[in-house]
């Protein structure tokens, strides 16, 4: 699940950079667009946000992931130890 939210990130922050890149195209090339780089800097900050934020949810459930794998494995080896004593 974790990487769901990398890719959507990677997908976040490549859109970002085309939003920053579009401040510096003159707004002849730019037919139907808004022509305003404000803009399109307030919608690259917003997507590097969002981003960011998706890494951060990206790597917090990675982590609670593997808590809950190794606190599985902890008690699979605990019951083995005590059918192995009886």
């Amino acid at each position: 699940m974790s990487r769901s939210f990398y890719f959507l990130a990677a997908t976040f922050a490549i859109l970002s950079l085309v939003s920053c890149g579009m401040t510096f195209v003159p707004s002849n090339f730019q037919p139907g667009l808004p022509a305003n780089a404000s803009l399109w800097r307030t919608l690259a900050i917003f997507l590097m946000l969002l981003g960011l934020v998706s890494t951060l949810v990206g790597s917090m459930s990675h982590l609670f992931e593997q808590v809950d794998r190794r606190t599985n494995e902890r008690r699979r080896a605990e019951r083995e130890k005590r059918r192995k004593n009886l």
